[in-house]
């Protein structure tokens, strides 16, 4: 009876595990075509702003946007995470955290109101006042959707997410322009922020048809508002580092020069973003839910971080590489004076493909401690690289910015993996593969490029300088690194890979023991 009970217990945890791979797979399918889908509405909003406003307007937004994008790190206070985190999550304890995020984002509006004086004064700049306002008011839209996006993150429910942000996202860069055309000026850009969240509000609680109901006590939730609490702390820390170089720019080189700087730097870390925001929504819930198994845990991550690597590594050498060609399409030839900021700020978007990953594991297997603890430690450093770089201006603080970044990768990722299966020459077999093929599809970029350059427009030669890059990339990580039946295997598990083509597909099973 027992004997019969245990292997009752192996089917149900192997009907499980079958099914977490399933919706991961097809998550990380979904989410990356979706992804895809916003970094082309995203990028095309961005070539549209740029001619359609001045690099002023930008400056102007973004002197805001340094502080209440610090604001904006209290808005759901954690709670979504620690909502997805936990093992199960009663309706009490959800519509207490709603009614907690609903209370958050109010606060934050108001604080964004009350700053807006502080900000003229700071940058004697009159319309930063109105800016403020109206950029706080995305606080309260975020607040009333937080414990609804959980939800559907929670059940893995990615195509929907996908739907509603795509919505979300569209209809914000049509209203944007729509200002922009009509000579709305930085106007355009503030629309732009708040229409996504008031749109998105509304179809994450379509989608979910949950109501919450009024808060309780002594539901349960103090664990969570630690969790939550811990994240956000983490997230000031680091948002303070990385922002920081703005705030100095902005404060003692002016709008003009924030302007070209924060175009560079938004346009370089586009696709490491979306593409950490794609793999991580996915990986994070299913990271938590193997938190109890590190044989599992392992391969599962590792799988992951080498599928965030195969894609950004080669995006990041691009950029480095076609930095004159991408800022003239992207954004036009009056912002030449980006291309070198562009090209500098390379390593800092390596540097960050390489690390966050690292955060989906510790905040998945609640190591928030441990996470906080290297945001202090990055914090400093950090820092200390702009205020180095900044006596030489715009790109001494683009230099110091990723020379402190790629210092502090090694012991960040030895200190994240502290503690896991994972070992050290586990990260260097899976940072290996793209790395190697991302250098030959660089050499053969490089071969060509004598006969590349000569092709006009700028559009037409970017296209086929990557091309051959990303063509050689693709043939040497799929044949040469031999990483095709890993890619199968993903195709496999999500159900879009044929039945018949699965054998080799087999042995690298999504979450098999081994990766």
């Amino acid at each position: 009876m027992i004997e019969e009970t245990i292997h009752d217990d192996k089917d149900v945890r192997k009907s499980e595990l079958s099914d977490l791979r399933r919706k991961t797979a097809r998550g990380a399918l979904v989410s990356i075509v979706s992804q895809a889908a916003t970094l082309v509405f995203r990028t095309g909003s961005m070539v549209i702003m740029a001619r359609l406003l001045l690099p002023e307007d930008f400056g102007l937004v973004g002197m805001v946007t340094a502080f209440t994008g610090f604001l904006g790190l209290f808005r759901d206070a954690g709670l979504s995470m620690a909502t997805v985190q936990r093992e199960s999550i009663t309706d009490a304890q959800l519509s207490t955290l709603f009614w907690i995020n609903l209370a958050v984002g109010g606060l934050l509006a108001l604080s964004s109101a009350a700053l807006a004086p502080v900000l003229v004064s700071f940058y004697g700049e009159p319309r930063l006042f109105l800016i403020a306002i109206g950029l706080g008011t995305a606080f309260i839209f975020n607040g009333a959707a937080a414990q609804h996006r959980a939800m559907l993150q929670r059940n893995m429910r990615f195509a929907a997410l996908a739907a509603i942000d795509i919505t979300a996202l569209i209809i914000g860069i049509a209203a944007g322009a729509a200002v922009a055309l009509t000579g709305g000026g930085y106007w355009a850009l503030v629309v732009m922020t708040v229409a996504s969240p008031a749109v998105s509000v509304f179809g994450l609680w379509a989608a979910t048809r949950w109501v919450p109901g009024l808060p309780q006590r002594n539901t349960g939730i103090g664990s969570m508002l630690w969790y939550g609490g811990t994240v956000t702390l983490n997230s000031v820390v680091v948002y303070v580092a990385y922002n920081a170089d703005k705030v100095l720019l902005g404060r003692f080189l002016g709008a003009q020069v924030l302007g070209i700087y924060g175009r560079a730097y938004q346009l370089i870390n586009l696709p490491t973003e979306n593409l950490n925001g794609t793999i991580g929504m996915v990986a994070f819930p299913a990271l938590s839910r193997l938190q109890n198994d590190p044989e599992r845990l392992r391969s599962f991550f590792l799988k992951g971080y080498g599928l965030f690597l195969a894609l950004v590594i080669p995006i990041t050498a691009g950029c480095a590489l076609f930095a004159e060609d991408i800022v003239l399409v992207f954004l036009g030839p009056q912002w030449d004076a980006a291309v070198p900021v562009f090209r500098l700020l390379a390593p800092t978007i390596l540097a960050f493909a390489l690390m966050n990953p690292f955060a989906w594991l510790m905040l998945a297997t609640g190591q928030t401690r441990r996470s906080l603890n290297i945001a202090f430690m990055i914090a400093p450093v950090v820092i200390v690289g702009y205020l180095l770089g900044l006596p030489y201006g715009l790109h001494g603080v683009a230099i110091g910015y990723s020379a402190a970044m790629m210092i502090l990768v090694p012991p960040m990722v030895l200190w994240a993996k502290h503690g896991t299966l994972i070992t050290a020459g586990d990260v260097v077999k899976t940072i290996a593969s793209p790395a190697l093929s991302i250098a030959l599809g660089a050499l053969a970029a490089f071969a060509t490029w004598g006969w590349l350059r000569q092709l006009e427009p700028a559009l037409l030669r970017l296209t086929a300088a990557n091309v051959v890059m990303f063509g050689t990339y693709a043939i040497s990580l799929l044949f040469l690194m031999r990483q095709g039946p890993v890619y199968a295997s993903l195709l496999k598990d999500s159900g879009l890979w044929p039945k018949g083509r699965d054998r080799d597909a087999k042995k690298n099973n999504f979450l098999k023991t081994k990766p």
